[in-house]
């Protein structure tokens, strides 16, 4: 009989697809949005209290994953969301638009290239305009690849003084580590600098990293260096805002079976990808932290990183 998802030695299946991931080309059972473990292994319903009522949520990577996971129980707390996706990805975030939907919650769709800052400037423009105001602020967006050695990470090169500028983006294209950042950690500060003119005393602000920069994966250097900079940017920022009463934490996963790991990850990796707990876990398992960050039962903690990460012993 097959393990469940949420049962000891559960092991993903091994595929690929092209990056960033996508969830309707997953193979095996979809990632689980919106239902927790029981003590056998099995599931039930996650059961919601309406912590999150009248709030309104701008959630980046909302398409799928994590991000969907977020979007769902945001729903059920009693929330109103705006998700951000790349074009690609548009598949997704209509499934999730159509599972909101279902749950009786109210989301909306914003398509952008966070690498921009224009663009992050008008996907919070948009979703002020839309909702009225941003009371929560999930990033959760991100991006990686794996590569064993330094020597093996792409840089960026100036291009030569005689290459037309319109090619200069090719170049850049082409660039893991400045594409990493520029995905992963870059975006977290421009939604922020935009979105909190507009916030207010209790409001908050939840980033997504990873259990990788306390652990030091050396197959995901520039990907676990952009985590790490997005922790030390909870930490500043949290000290920053504290006094204007916005509330600013992390959430480190540990290995959760989302479309980026058959996206990013060879056979080796994906066979052995799993936690002490002896599987993987699920995108709710981790979307049930952004739930208490944003909630009132944090209000006494900013600053801090929570560790959904099956069991790996990790330094604060």
């Amino acid at each position: 009989m097959d393990k469940s998802q949420f049962e000891k030695g559960h092991e993903v299946p091994v595929s690929h697809q092209d990056a960033p991931g996508k969830q309707h080309h997953m193979k095996g059972p979809d990632p689980i949005d919106d239902q927790l473990p029981t003590a056998d292994g099995g599931s039930q319903p996650y059961k919601a209290a309406g912590k999150l009522a009248g709030k309104k949520a701008l959630i980046t990577g909302g398409d799928s994953g994590i991000g969907r996971s977020i979007a769902i129980l945001y729903a059920l707390e009693g929330a109103e969301s705006t998700i951000v996706y790349t074009p690609d990805e548009e598949t997704d975030a209509r499934k999730t638009e159509g599972l909101v939907n279902e749950k009786g919650g109210k989301i909306h769709l914003v398509q952008a290239d966070l690498r921009s800052h224009k663009e992050c400037k008008r996907v919070v423009d948009k979703a002020v305009e839309t909702m009225g105001r941003i009371n929560i602020l999930a990033l959760n967006h991100g991006t990686q690849m794996m590569k064993d050695s330094i020597s093996e990470i792409s840089e960026y090169v100036s291009p030569p003084q005689s290459q037309p500028a319109r090619t200069h983006h090719l170049t850049r294209a082409r660039d893991q580590w400045t594409n990493t950042f520029a995905t992963n950690i870059h975006p977290f500060f421009f939604l922020s600098k935009y979105a909190l003119p507009g916030m207010s005393p209790g409001d908050t602000i939840i980033t997504c990293a990873s259990v990788n920069p306390y652990i030091g994966r050396p197959d995901l250097l520039d990907y676990t260096s952009s985590k790490g900079a997005i922790v030390a940017f909870t930490r500043a920022l949290a000290n920053q805002q504290l006094e204007h009463g916005i509330r600013v934490n992390c959430v480190c996963p540990g290995p959760i079976w989302t479309p980026l790991i058959p996206a990013t990850m060879n056979d080796e990796a994906q066979k052995q990808f799993t936690s002490p707990m002896g599987r993987p876990g699920q995108p709710v398992e981790v979307a049930t932290c952004f739930v208490f960050l944003a909630g009132p039962d944090s209000s006494f903690i900013s600053g801090q990183s929570l560790h959904p990460n099956g069991g790996v012993q990790v330094g604060s």
